[in-house]
């Protein structure tokens, strides 16, 4: 796509390079005596008063008659006390904990007044319940398995990282847990690689009717055919949403068994193709477009819906784009009864599949495995922009996974264990264009692992209260970046405020000048920094240094 800027809006962002050294690059190790001042202002910037402070998104989604658990994001000293005015009859706030639960019977958009205060104060927000079609009506915030666990993770470590978003990460609304690939195999190898050579045909753990269960010596809660209910519980009463990955397809053991699906006659061997393979995984057949298919992935759905799972990550559906299988899972998911966020995975998924996509998934990776390298996340800028405009309330192009923090522990694609390959600059770029975008934010690390500098960058309520922007709108790329001069992304916000990222996605410093009225914003805008919580001199022309792989993220009023 275009950069949608006239030669004239073009010509008004004056960019000059003063200098090629290289900015002083701090690797991306746990902050310290490396810290620069900058970056010092960044934690900084990110320490909360002991007294309430709300963040997080102001919408939430439910479907009519599903079960609703919402924890309010609420940062400062516990123990609190929440209420709420005009809650809707079916939902109910438990004073202590913050959490929202129940059902809602009708259709509708239901706003509430929450007031919740401490020791040391009191503060109060509003909130819109909208109990209809749509979920996830601002991108998901989260925790997935896979950057430092591969196919290995274990219920004491999901428990662990999900213990350290409940207490650090929640109160800025980061609310969601993901086991990802591979939960069912008793002998997981650590190494993606060797999949292939050594799992197939190994022994998954599965009920009668073909179903992949958690692998109980891993998920020691599954134990007696429980599955992932117990597990899902205590994240529910954490506050947390619970959620899963799952390979497209039937799983090759049940279809070589020829075991019983579903409901009605359908036999494993119906609904399998077993020319239809994913080329790394060796665990699935891919399913066919009959009513036996169908019927197999209804009979997933209930077993997910029945754990309480709330959101699913299904893989190998988009290169190349499997739109009946795509189509199949949301249907099933539709039937359950039980809110189910649908996610699509890996990718590229390709732009010309927005239509198809954007009517059955609630998010969809827009690339292939997003790892800790520069021209990873180099690449992800042209990748977000053929999918400006797309983005919206229920419906998200998804960047990937964060891989920030301690990575790699035991999963091999991205190598041995490690920390973070980006510099702290390129975390900022990362932080701020996935906001900007918006995009789901799925963390990779282990979360308990996490320093002060990367806990700064994922508790920065500006930032995030920008990713959860109510309007929903996405960001559009004005301005390609290239030698001597910045990327230039503009997003319009709820109120009418806008969001503007400058990034330097070259090797050298740069120092960038913008003229807001002929970029079509406000003359002399109000102007804050967002990661430093700093407000700027009012200025019809704006200058700014940006280090190499940097950037500047302002809000305009």
């Amino acid at each position: 796509m275009g950069s949608g800027l006239s030669f004239p809006q073009a010509f008004a962002l004056l960019v000059t390079v003063f200098s090629l050294t290289q900015w002083p690059a701090v690797a991306g190790l746990p902050a310290g005596n490396n810290s620069t001042a900058r970056e010092a202002e960044v934690i900084a910037a990110t320490k909360t008063s002991p007294a309430p402070q709300f963040s997080g998104a102001s919408l939430v989604g439910i479907h009519p008659g599903d079960p609703l658990v919402y924890a309010l994001p609420v940062s400062g000293e516990r123990p609190m006390t929440f209420s709420a005015r005009h809650l809707p009859v079916g939902l109910r706030l438990d004073p202590a904990s913050g959490i929202i639960t129940g059902t809602l019977a009708a259709a509708g958009e239901y706003p509430v007044s929450i007031r919740v205060k401490n020791a040391f104060g009191t503060a109060k927000t509003k909130i819109k319940i909208i109990a209809g079609p749509q979920l996830a009506l601002t991108p998901p915030l989260g925790w997935n398995s896979y950057d430092a666990y591969g196919d290995s993770v274990t219920e004491a470590e999901t428990l662990a990282n999900a213990a350290w978003m409940a207490e650090r990460l929640q109160p800025f609304g980061w609310d969601t847990i993901v086991v990802d690939f591979r939960w069912y195999d008793p002998h997981p190898t650590g190494n993606d690689y060797l999949l292939n050579s050594t799992r197939t045909g190994a022994e998954l753990a599965a009920d009668s009717l073909g179903r992949l269960l958690p692998a109980p010596d891993r998920f020691p809660s599954a134990t007696g055919g429980l599955g992932f209910h117990p597990l899902a519980d205590r994240l529910h009463s954490m506050g947390l949403k619970f959620g899963i990955h799952v390979m497209r397809g039937i799983p090759r053991q049940a279809v070589l068994a020829n075991l019983k699906i579903g409901e009605g006659d359908f036999s494993a061997s119906d609904a399998g193709n077993t020319s239809d393979v994913c080329p790394w995984c060796p665990d699935m057949y891919g399913v066919r477009a009959n009513a036996a298919g169908q019927a197999w992935y209804d009979s997933c759905a209930r077993l997910w819906a029945s754990w309480g799972v709330d959101y699913i990550k299904v893989d190998d559906l988009s290169e190349p784009y499997h739109a009946a299988e795509i189509a199949m899972i949301h249907r099933a998911i539709a039937r359950v009864g039980h809110a189910i966020v649908f996610s699509t995975s890996p990718g590229p998924t390709a732009p010309a599949h927005a239509a198809n996509i954007a009517a059955n998934a609630n998010l969809w990776r827009i690339s292939g495995d997003f790892w800790d390298r520069w021209s990873k996340l180099n690449h992800q800028f042209d990748l977000l922009a053929d999918w400006q405009g797309i983005a919206g309330p229920g419906h998200w192009p998804d960047a990937d996974m964060i891989p920030l923090g301690q990575l790699a522990i035991r999963s091999k694609i991205d190598g041995d264990s490690h920390w973070t390959h980006f510099t702290r600059e390129e975390q900022l770029t990362l932080i701020s264009l996935w906001s900007l975008a918006p995009s789901p934010m799925m963390l990779g690390m282990n979360l308990p692992d996490n320093d002060d500098w990367t806990a700064a960058l994922l508790t920065n309520p500006e930032v995030l209260a920008l990713d959860q922007d109510s309007l929903g709108h996405p960001a559009k790329r004005v301005l390609r970046g290239n030698a001597g001069t910045p990327e230039v992304w503009v997003r319009e916000l709820a109120g009418g405020a806008h969001a503007v990222g400058l990034f330097n996605r070259t090797d050298g410093v740069i120092n960038a000048t913008c003229d807001w009225e002929k970029l079509g914003l406000p003359k002399s805008p109000a102007l804050r920094d967002l990661w430093l919580h700093e407000e700027l001199p009012r200025q019809p022309v704006f200058s700014t240094v940006i280090p190499p792989h940097g950037c500047c993220l302002l809000r305009l009023d």
